[in-house]
């Protein structure tokens, strides 16, 4: 959904004169510092596993890739004892899971990642979270640099795409369009809007059912059009866990402030963590190129959101060649459970990918799938021998009936033509 744009929304050029649209303002320092002082936080060197084998101190070499969303998925599945542990009713014998894969793409290449990648599978929170505080921590970014454009280009007059100041760059900025853009950010609420990020947990409503029970608001999956697309939303709950997802409910209708004032969704930053056919984010930390105040170039790191998201996961990797994976590195490593497993988490992964649930995730009993477990579809030559041989035994039988009949008709025939008496 759009932002709202300000009917009131200043002019470039008066932005620009008054040198500081954006409260508070930011210092001259460079734009990138910010974002990567925070990206950097947790970022951890990369370094490959050297001769020695006792030394611990390495990491996974994740720098040459980008993440790429593939899929949003509910998934209902056995409770185990005692039911769900999230809901207090241990009659539940099967609970909702809520699952994103994603995939790790060499070379920054989203669009056409289909060979050395590696597949994997998170839960929806813990996807959601470090995706929105990484995309979050970009919009940031976005507009303090907005801001210090504009002020260059008014202290310069000249060009305000260029970098007009030493450590002041400019590129990716469109000044004639972000001081709008971000305005419409700072001021969603009072224009009516709130952030569908923030109901990304589980979220109670001001809007109750006929008796008087909450509602609640959290993400669901779903897809985008006749295209299929799969997509994150928010979606309705009757229940304060969210697992209990209401389609008949539009949410859209049931924002309603503490004030009583109904309110519209945003889905500007949220559906940056679905993004199709592009990358969410490259894992290759940015800073400043890479190159020390000594111009000594520095070890690559990896950004915090890559980190956590390959740390966190369910992998599959030797399917599909990814050559930096578990299997580059020791026996002996935390990995190597994770390696018995890769087999079970490629088939599950697969299962989650092939259709087998609906929205709900209910197993669909329906549409010619060939197998849950695996995933694996009818192919066309299957479907076509599978009828042939159908239609071919009908047409036996329907044969055989015939045959059978003639035969018949004509003993008693025979029988009736010989005139005889039993004894």
């Amino acid at each position: 959904m759009k932002l709202a744009i300000f009917a009131s929304a200043l002019s470039y050029v008066a932005a620009a004169s008054t040198g500081n649209p954006f409260a508070p303002a930011v210092t001259k320092n460079t734009a990138k510092a910010s974002l990567n002082a925070k990206l950097l936080r947790h970022a951890t060197p990369l370094r490959r596993l050297e001769d020695n084998a006792d030394d611990a101190a390495w990491a996974l070499d994740l720098s040459t890739y980008s993440i790429k969303f593939e899929k949003c998925q509910f998934v209902k599945q056995y409770a185990y004892a005692g039911g769900n542990n999230n809901n207090n009713n241990n009659a539940d014998i099967l609970t909702t899971k809520h699952f994103v894969v994603f995939r790790l793409c060499p070379d920054h290449g989203c669009e056409s990642c289909n060979y050395k990648y590696g597949e994997y599978i998170i839960d929806l929170e813990s996807y959601l979270e470090s995706t929105l505080e990484y995309k979050s921590q970009v919009q940031e970014q976005y507009c303090q640099s907005c801001n210090q454009c504009i002020e260059a280009a008014a202290n310069a007059g000249d060009d305000a795409n260029r970098n007009l100041e030493e450590n002041v760059d400019c590129s990716g900025i469109d000044t004639s369009t972000c001081y709008t853009e971000c305005q419409n950010i700072e001021n969603m609420e009072a224009n009516g809007y709130v952030d569908a990020s923030e109901y990304t947990g589980c979220v109670k409503l001001n809007s109750y059912d006929a008796n008087g029970n909450n509602y609640y608001a959290g993400p669901v999956c779903g897809s985008s059009g006749t295209s299929g697309t799969s997509r994150i939303k928010i979606g309705v709950f009757t229940d304060q866990y969210c697992l209990y997802y209401d389609d008949s409910l539009d949410i859209s209708t049931m924002l309603v402030s503490n004030d009583g004032v109904t309110m519209s969704l945003s889905y500007h930053l949220l559906k940056e963590t679905f993004a199709d056919g592009k990358c969410i984010a490259s894992c290759l930390a940015q800073n400043n190129n890479n190159n020390n105040n000594n111009g000594e170039e520095q070890a690559a790191e990896v950004n915090e959101l890559c980190q956590k998201l390959y740390e966190t996961s369910g992998k599959c990797e030797q399917t599909h060649g990814f050559a930096d994976g578990m299997k580059a590195y020791d026996e002996e490593t935390d990995y190597e459970q994770q390696e018995l497993n890769e087999e079970l988490v490629c088939n599950f992964i697969t299962a989650v990918k092939s259709g087998a649930y609906d929205l709900s995730g209910e197993i669909v009993v329906t549409g010619g799938k060939a197998s849950v477990g695996g995933g694996t579809t009818t192919t066309g030559m299957q479907k076509f021998t599978l009828t042939f041989f159908i239609l071919g035994t009908v047409a036996l039988a329907g044969y055989a009936a015939m045959m059978h009949s003639q035969l018949t008709k004509g003993a008693k025939a025979d029988l009736s033509r010989q005139g005889g008496a039993m004894a």
